[in-house]
């Protein structure tokens, strides 16, 4: 029996999971939970990084005995380290306005192959005022990691978010980094040592939370598109190359490193942080007002209108966009309905700018529960929906650790095949 720990932190929670890989068989415990979510200082948002870490410690003393650690979280954002290594202010949150107004170059989808998402690293960097102090800059996991073993990397999944990896050769771009000269670590890759701590491995995992999630979706073949439906939507295909055309560009599709060489070529839609942010503002319970929102109708509204990427009072913004008051049953049906449609539309284009058929969707992630969303999916793409598991992230980073030490082998689909083993999956068929 090999038990692993691995740390998850997303952008409205953070947890650490103990992972048992025996018999065939991959199991996880959620040890530890706690909260996450930006915070308003100086005029800007902030994540509180030292709060996290202390409770990243926190769970690690709860998993016990294992026998190797592994972290990853949401992408883009990352901490600056002056030349004693010291954290440079708290990051920013990736939601804050400082890029507002920021334009893409031009040229750059064909090098490093990522839709144009303001938030990128490489934008918040052209509005960033701690460059001139900083000695290095790390994203979110591989400043965990840092923290835990003093070894600095950048690990290449959740590099390849940043806007400043060559999409082709999987490196550092030379001409897109030259304006910061020393500023980035080596790459590392899913499976590489990365320090240890208190004499326990750490492993180098998928450390953007998407090409974990993507690790454990349960496919039975490759002609699968698949939703990692969180606070976003992340929806697309794996393929083994990347797609750079005019027209993927014109479609704002994303060509992304995935785990063991892959492309998660998806695009990314607004996702759960709508219902999230609607809670919120109701201080409201989520499952009456889906069995309302069940008998309920509503309006279709364009998720990904930048209108709804801060946080703030998302059910008023919503009903301005429709042009209408509605109940909070008929919001919360509008915001599934359109993310459906969403999906649909993201999977359409990806077959058609890749040339990959798909037979099936695959949902995981917290949005595999939500039984109303996955279904209008389903109706929406003319698609049989495989629903789970709601751990894919934490799954993928056990995973990858648990082949790295040994107790897992095979590729992609073996590692797969564990978690459709493991999970219990629910199916849901187009009406």
């Amino acid at each position: 029996m090999t038990a692993v720990a691995a740390v998850d932190l997303g952008a409205s929670s953070g947890r650490v999971v103990r992972g048992v890989v025996t018999d065939g068989r991959v199991h996880i415990e959620e040890v530890h939970r706690f909260a996450n979510g930006p915070v308003h200082r100086r005029g800007s948002l902030h994540w509180d990084l030292p709060g996290l870490y202390r409770e990243v410690l926190a769970g690690l003393r709860l998993a016990g005995e294992v026998d190797s650690i592994g972290i990853d979280s949401w992408a883009v954002d990352y901490g600056l380290l002056d030349a004693r290594g010291e954290l440079l202010g708290d990051p920013v949150c990736y939601r804050d306005s400082r890029t507002d107004g920021i334009k893409p170059p031009d040229g750059l989808y064909e090098i490093n192959g990522l839709q144009f998402q303001p938030f990128n690293t490489m934008f918040q960097l052209m509005a960033e005022p701690l460059l001139p102090q900083t000695s290095q800059l790390l994203l979110i996991p591989d400043l965990i990691s840092y923290w835990l073993t003093g070894d600095r990397g950048a690990e290449y999944t959740n590099a390849t978010t940043t806007g400043l990896i060559d999409v082709r050769t999987g490196q550092w771009s030379p001409e897109l980094t030259r304006v910061l000269p020393g500023l980035l670590p080596a790459l590392r890759r899913p499976g590489d040592p990365a320090g240890t701590y208190n004499g326990v491995p750490v492993i180098a995992v998928g450390s953007h939370d998407t090409a974990s999630a993507v690790v454990a979706v349960p496919a039975e073949t490759d002609r699968f598109a698949y939703i990692s439906c969180g606070t976003w939507s992340l929806v697309g295909v794996e393929l083994s190359e990347p797609v750079l055309t005019a027209e993927s560009r014109a479609a704002n599709f994303t060509n992304e490193g995935g785990v063991d060489g892959t492309i998660r070529y998806l695009r990314n839609v607004m996702g759960l942080w709508l219902l999230q942010e609607c809670l919120r503002t109701w201080n409201a319970e989520l499952a009456p007002l889906l069995r309302e929102a069940a008998h309920s109708t509503g309006s279709v509204f364009d998720p990904n209108d930048p209108v709804f990427l801060p946080p703030g009072d998302m059910p008023a913004r919503i009903e301005r966009w429709c042009g209408k008051s509605m109940t909070r049953a008929e919001i919360v049906r509008s915001i599934l309905d359109s993310l459906a449609l969403a999906h649909r539309d993201a999977i359409v284009d990806a077959q058609r700018l890749s040339g990959k058929e798909v037979d099936v969707v695959h949902i995981v992630g917290g949005g595999s529960h939500n039984e109303l969303l996955c279904q209008l999916t389903a109706d929406a793409c003319g698609l049989p929906v495989v629903a789970g598991p709601a751990e894919a992230t934490a799954l993928g980073n056990v995973l990858v650790q648990a082949r790295a030490v040994g107790a897992a082998h095979g590729t992609l689909m073996d590692l797969r095949m564990l978690v459709q083993r493991s999970q219990a999956l629910h199916r849901y068929l187009p009406r």
